[in-house]
């Protein structure tokens, strides 16, 4: 049983934590900090929190758990406020999308309390935001990657794997470089390519019309596009190494196609497309649970 959670940033990651956690009565109390004094009231009018603060130092006094779950790049400034008043039991947690820079965080600004930090990532990300985008549920099926640090307690582990999978979440172990190399690749290329695309768009001169007739594809294509701007710039740069390659080989991708075109290779450009087809309904079939076609 959770005594006190701290939520340092009250929105779907976090609230979407607590309100499991409160149908699994695993939890006494969720205090929620934010900067928005409206979000935090409409997270007490959901019943996502049950106090609301705006001074992270204050709030996490008496806590048994903290899970920050903030912007990457509010972190830094997080981290400093609660160190000198956590408890040393204090289980210290965040969902960052980012890993190696969130670890070196960890030890720049709460180096004394290493044993109780488990650096976690739950993949269940969403263009919505807010108290609001929080609900129950959200992580049923789920997977939470964790990345501990060599000074993480096992006991610390294992009581936030057991708090995750109340959640319905799995639970899997990553080192932070192979994390940022992997959700580069299928999580942070994928939002910025949908950037980039919805800004090449926009130089169409009849771009008004292009979006008068866009339809299923286009928003199938283009809905991370709509993802919160200051969330993805910190994820971009933090995690800019493996960002950078892979972007690199998506252009290289798109180099191959545009020479496919170039040369009207009917057989090759069929090759190309089919090559990625099959991948993807490979996968498709296999994450529900389906014989691969």
């Amino acid at each position: 049983m959770v005594r006190k959670l701290v939520l340092l940033g009250t929105g779907l990651i976090g609230g979407s934590f607590a309100l499991a956690l409160k149908r699994a009565q695993q939890v006494a109390q969720v205090v929620g900090v934010g900067r928005s004094q409206a979000n935090l009231e409409r997270a007490l009018e959901l019943g996502v929190i049950d106090a609301a603060s705006q001074d992270p130092a204050q709030a996490v006094q008496g806590a048994d758990l903290v899970l920050i779950a903030a912007p990457v790049g509010q972190m830094q400034p997080l981290m400093q406020a609660i160190a000198p008043n956590l408890a040393g039991d204090c289980l210290v947690t965040d969902a960052g999308s980012t890993k190696r820079d969130v670890v070196g965080l960890y030890r720049a600004h709460l180096a004394a309390h290493l044993p109780a930090c488990v650096p976690g990532h739950p993949i269940a990300g969403s263009d919505l935001s807010g108290a609001a985008a929080a609900r129950y549920g959200l992580y049923e099926g789920r997977r939470v990657v964790l990345t501990p640090l060599p000074e993480s307690a096992p006991e610390a582990i294992e009581r936030l794997e057991t708090l995750w999978r109340l959640c319905g979440a799995a639970v899997y172990r990553m080192s932070p470089e192979e994390h940022d190399s992997v959700f580069a690749a299928v999580s942070h290329v994928p939002h910025l390519v949908a950037f980039a695309y919805m800004n090449a768009l926009l130089e169409h001169g009849n771009v008004a019309q292009c979006l008068d007739f866009a339809a299923t594809g286009f928003r199938d294509f283009t809905r991370i596009a709509g993802s919160h701007p200051e969330m993805w710039r910190d994820i971009a740069l933090a995690n800019r190494e493996a960002v950078l390659a892979d972007l690199q080989r998506n252009v290289g991708q798109l180099q191959a196609l545009i020479h496919l075109l170039e040369a009207g290779d009917a057989a090759g450009l069929t090759h190309y497309i089919e090559r990625a087809s099959s991948t993807r309904v490979a996968w498709e079939a296999r994450t529900k649970g389906l014989s691969k076609p």
